[in-house]
Formats: C-alpha cells, sequence, structure tokens
C-alpha cells in the first residue's frame, strides 16, 4: 500500500507533496505498488490464521502436550517480537525495498521447509524463522506507506486500506486453514510459499529501489542492536517458557533478570551514542506510548482467547478444522469491511476516541464468551462474541497505527514501525504464555472442569482487555483534547 511517484526519485524525507500521495486520486504506479505492499501484510495474516486452526490438528499428529503446542505460536512471537526494533531501523538504513525481498526469501524457504519437518522441534525453528523474516518486512512495508503518504487523510485512508489487507488475509487464511486441514495440516504451510514467490517477481517491478545513494552516511549503532535483540528474545523466551519451569523457578528468575539487565544496558547506550537505533526521545509523547501499550493488550487478549477457543472447539465439543475457521469467520469478515473505512474517522473524532470504543467492543464481547459450557449454541453465545471482537480490531488496529507513526520524522518511521509492531507481538507472547499456564492447570479432568478451565483463562483475557480500556481513557482525561496529536520527530544526525 504504499509507493507512489515520489519512491521513483530519490529518497527524501519529506512526506510526498503530490496529489497522488496526498489526494484521493492515485495513479496506476501507486495502485501497483500498493498491491504488492499490501500482499505482504496479506500473506502474514494469512499465514497466521491457517497455523491457528490448524493447531489441535498439529498437536495430535506429532504428539505435543498443550505447553509444547503454545511454542508453534510463541516460536513465531519469539522471532518477531525479538527482532522488531533491529528490522525497522535496518528497513531506514539499508533500503526498504530491499529488506522486503531478503526477509520474504526467507519466509518462502521457511514456510517450505515447515511443510515437510516431522518433528515438533524443527516445526517451532521454522516457525522462529518466519517471525523473524516478518520482523523485517512488517516494519519496511508500513514505513514505506508512512514516508509516501503525507500524515493526514491521505495516510489514514492508505493505512486502513493496508489493515483491511492484513484482516482479509487473516479471514481466508480462516478458511483455507479449515479446508486445507481436514486435508493434512502441512498444506497450511504450502500454501504461502507460491504467494511469496508472486510477491517476490512483482516488488522489483513495480516498487523502485529506494537504497541510499554511497555518499549518503549510514551509521549502524551495533552495541545498541545486539542489547535490544538479545533482551527482546530472552525476555520472551522467559515468559514462554515460564509455564514449562515454573514463574518462581531459578531458571525464569535470572533469566528475568538477564533481560531486564539487557534492556537497560540498551537504554544506556541510547542515551549516550550519536546516532541511536532508537530515539528515546519519540516515547517522551504520551499518546504514543498509549498506542504501543494498548497494542499489547489488544494482541494479547486476542491470541490468547483464539488459542483457548480453538481448542475449546475442537478439543473438547468436536469440531472439525472447517467449521471452527467458519465459526470464527464473521469477525474477520467485518474487521476486512470495516478498517478501509476507518480513516475518516481519525481525522473527525481524533484516534484515541476511535480506540475507546473498540475497546468496549472487545470488553463486551471476551465477556459473553465466558457463557460456555459443555455444549454451545453458536448463535447466542459464540457468534455475538465474533462480531464484537470485529468491530474492536476494524477500530483499533488502523487507529493504533495512525497513532503510533504520527508526527514522526520520515528517517524513523521504520523505528516507529517497529515500536507498535513490536508491542503487539510481546503483548501477544506475555499473555499467551499465562493464558496456557491456566489451561494446562486447570483445564483437565472431566469436561466440566476443562470447561471452567477454559473458563478461567477467559476471565483473565476480559480483564486484560478491560486493562486497555482503563489506559485509553485515562489518556483522554489527562489530555482532554479532541484530536490526538502526535509531536514530531527530531532528524537523525
Amino acid at each position: 500500500m504504499s509507493c507512489c511517484d515520489q519512491l521513483i526519485d530519490p529518497p527524501s524525507t519529506e512526506p510526498v507533496a503530490s496529489t497522488d500521495a496526498s489526494g484521493t486520486s492515485w495513479d496506476a504506479r501507486l495502485w501497483g505498488a500498493l498491491v504488492v505492499l499490501c500482499g505482504v501484510l496479506f500473506l502474514d495474516g494469512l499465514d497466521v490464521s491457517m497455523v491457528g486452526v490448524a493447531l489441535p490438528s498439529i498437536k495430535d499428529d506429532l504428539h505435543l502436550s498443550a505447553s509444547q503446542l503454545q511454542w508453534v505460536v510463541s516460536g513465531y512471537v519469539l522471532g518477531y517480537g525479538g527482532l522488531l526494533l533491529l528490522g525497522g531501523r535496518t528497513a531506514d538504513l539499508l533500503g526498504r525495498r530491499r529488506t522486503l525481498l531478503g526477509a520474504l526469501s526467507v519466509f518462502l524457504v521457511a514456510s517450505a521447509i515447515g511443510a515437510t519437518v516431522s518433528d515438533g522441534t524443527l516445526l517451532i525453528v521454522t516457525r522462529f524463522l518466519k517471525g523473524a523474516s516478518a520482523a523485517f518486512t512488517a516494519p519496511a512495508s508500513l514505513s514505506m506507506i508512512t514516508t509516501t503518504f503525507a500524515e493526514g487523510p491521505a495516510r489514514n485512508r492508505a493505512l486502513s486500506i493496508y489493515t483491511a489487507c492484513g484482516a482479509s488475509g487473516f479471514s481466508l487464511g480462516l478458511v483455507f486453514g479449515g479446508l486445507l486441514t481436514e486435508a493434512g495440516w502441512r498444506l497450511t504451510f504450502l500454501l504461502p510459499v507460491p504467494i511469496a514467490a508472486a510477491i517476490l517477481i512483482a516488488m522489483p517491478r513495480v516498487i523502485p529501489d529506494d537504497t541510499p545513494a554511497p555518499g549518503q552516511r549510514r551509521s549502524y549503532d551495533f552495541p545498541g542492536a545486539i542489547a535490544i535483540t538479545a533482551g527482546m528474545l530472552l525476555l520472551v523466551r522467559t515468559v514462554v517458557r515460564a509455564p514449562d519451569v515454573g514463574w518462581g523457578s531459578g531458571e525464569t528468575l535470572i533469566s528475568m533478570l538477564v533481560a531486564v539487565a539487557l534492556l537497560a544496558a540498551f537504554v544506556a547506550i541510547e542515551l549516550n551514542t550519536r546516532e541511536p537505533l532508537v530515539r528515546l526521545g519519540i516515547l517522551r509523547s504520551g499518546p504514543l506510548a498509549r498506542a504501543n501499550l494498548t497494542a499489547m493488550v489488544v494482541f494479547g487478549s486476542y491470541v490468547s482467547f483464539q488459542f483457548v477457543a480453538t481448542l475449546y472447539l475442537q478439543a473438547l465439543l468436536g469440531w472439525s478444522p472447517l467449521t471452527t475457521a467458519l465459526a470464527f469467520l464473521p469477525g474477520g469478515l467485518i474487521v476486512a469491511l470495516g478498517s478501509p473505512r476507518v480513516g475518516p474517522l481519525a481525522d473527525r473524532f481524533g484516534t484515541e476516541r476511535i480506540i475507546v470504543v473498540g475497546l468496549v467492543a472487545f470488553v463486551i464481547g471476551y465477556a459473553l464468551i465466558l457463557r460456555i459450557h459443555e455444549t454451545l449454541t453458536y448463535a447466542t453465545v459464540l457468534l455475538p462474541t465474533m462480531l464484537l471482537i470485529g468491530v474492536g480490531f476494524a477500530l483499533c488496529f488502523p487507529m493504533l497505527n495512525i497513532q503510533a507513526t504520527a508526527g514522526i520524522a520520515d528517517n524513523e518511521q521504520g523505528v516507529a514501525s517497529g515500536l507498535v509492531q513490536t508491542s503487539f507481538q510481546v503483548g501477544g507472547a506475555i499473555v499467551l504464555a499465562i493464558i496456557t499456564a491456566i489451561v494446562t492447570t486447570q483445564a483437565t479432568g472431566s469436561p466440566s472442569e476443562i470447561v471452567d478451565g477454559y473458563r478461567t483463562a477467559l476471565e483473565v483475557v476480559t480483564a486484560v482487555s478491560a486493562l486497555g480500556l482503563v489506559i485509553v481513557v485515562s489518556g483522554l482525561l489527562v489530555s482532554g483534547r479532541r484530536a490526538v496529536p502526535v509531536q514530531a520527530a527530531e532528524p537523525a544526525n
């Protein structure tokens, strides 16, 4: 969703000023690049939802426990959340197209390998590699949009369409995941291969090279990159492993201390280096900080909900993968259809007001699913939840991306994009680890006891979502503003 005429010329640090980029009339070159960039996010959403539907089949075929099954999800999150800041800065320094081509190639190879392995550990490794590649493609594609479209209505429209494509991929992934899992879960790993190949072939044809000129100074904050990457990887690994070894075990406590030390070292490095990986000043913005915190809550609660609901529907109720996928589909359709239309709402009401409405929908939706029992009436129990979750995502996901990148200078858009995507993934890892621990310890025994364990896990999901609502409402009360401006970043030295 991004490149336009401005990208045909040498890279610039100013927003595109042409009518194509700042208005509503976009030419064929812009749309061609837009389709390719949207395809990257579409592929990510497709892959995540297909694997989510296939989890119970993977568990049975590879003889995995619930805690081991979590790693099929957490392995992806580990690579994604741990490397996103590095991916965002790499896109800023090496060029976004080059970053996209390299990372998407890794994604293609990892998908092909994942379709052939018969060992749970190797499968998790391929998921880690796919998450790591997404850590580079996500901020590169998002920052290409934010540096191409002028801040305001044009960028809001562009981001709305972009996020809608991710939602469309997720929705179709539910259907394809159900259909393919019926034939064999390995096909859910194989389908992304030809799609990624098509994007790789099309990308050089429609997206001009934006590699910095040879004479342009490029400085890499290697100490900062090592500290933040190691710290994030260890933090996410510690959280997702804690349910297995114990939250109070020596391994967990030591790992957490080392992770905190690495993150503290990163802050010290960034404060004392001339060209930091992340200019920490951008975190002083209240709206930006709240956008990142809310992103953690939104994605963490949803990933955990999907994990529990999939086990409930397939493992307990005996639903097929396809039936499960169709049960989730209404929410995805609302996101796909609604996201492109929410951009004007940000112009009129400001992002945080819209996010509040979305979070209210999330909280009510998760609260309604607490009515689950050993039998399920879809129309009165699960369908209302899926519809409300769809509304929540349609409102929150574009608004969070808009708010987290508003007012940031072009040469830091990759980092800003990486920050918000890191928040999504780290939130997913932390909340999912907690929910998995609850499921593993409490969802055992008779069917009624298993349902009670699932219900307890969903109560925590509801509470986490409510916490996000408190964060955003408190921000509105403090700011007292209708719109949510974000202080522009100072240009990097």
